[in-house]
């Protein structure tokens, strides 16, 4: 059985970066870790920066993946948004190479994780703004400025998710659906 080695070097740099962060990890290390020469990798990858756009392309596909498997067809607007935010802010919040970086884009501010943390972003805003467009396309719910209601939705959820747990008790999936529902869907007016 053949070896990949384009696959065992994304996997090493992969490993790196979420052990080092993306300032840190160097091709040399890179190198060691797939157990492969330097050259090996150039052969793939001109250098750091398209290797790790590479993973990053690599994560936002799984991301995506993880965002619609939460999404069911009968669901309604409602179900759909929650269930595919919480399974995507869930997976960032678990998944090493999103901790990492989300540290070192707090901690040191690089640049290109900086991006990349953005395009992260981004990628969950499309998700919220497809159920948006589809909701409002079905009658679901009212006619809306989609790409302001998505920035809406995924703040409050990163709030619920990730800031509330700064300081108080975390809230568990049902509470935040509950809270998510309230504010968003019935409000505050008696």
């Amino acid at each position: 059985m053949a070896v990949d080695r384009r696959q065992q070097i994304i996997e090493a740099a992969a490993n790196s970066f979420s052990l080092y962060g993306y300032k840190a990890t160097t091709i040399d290390q890179v190198a060691k870790l797939a157990n492969v020469g330097k050259g090996t990798i150039y052969t793939f990858f001109k250098n750091k920066e398209m290797l790790f756009d590479e993973i990053i392309t690599g994560l936002i596909k799984e991301m995506k993946a993880v965002a619609n498997e939460a999404v069911n067809s009968t669901d309604s607007f409602y179900e759909s948004v929650h269930k595919g935010l919480y399974n995507l802010l869930e997976f960032r919040k678990q998944h090493q190479l999103t901790i990492k970086l989300s540290q070192e884009a707090r901690d040191i501010g690089t640049p290109a994780v900086l991006e990349v943390m953005e395009k992260l972003e981004q990628a969950i805003l499309n998700f919220i703004k497809e159920q948006v467009i589809q909701a409002i396309d079905k009658g679901e719910i009212k006619e809306c400025d989609p790409e302001i209601t998505s920035f809406i939705m995924m703040k409050l959820y990163i709030a619920l998710i990730f800031d509330w747990e700064k300081k108080h008790e975390p809230l568990d999936k049902d509470k935040i659906s509950e809270l998510f529902e309230f504010y968003i869907f019935k409000g505050l007016s008696a």
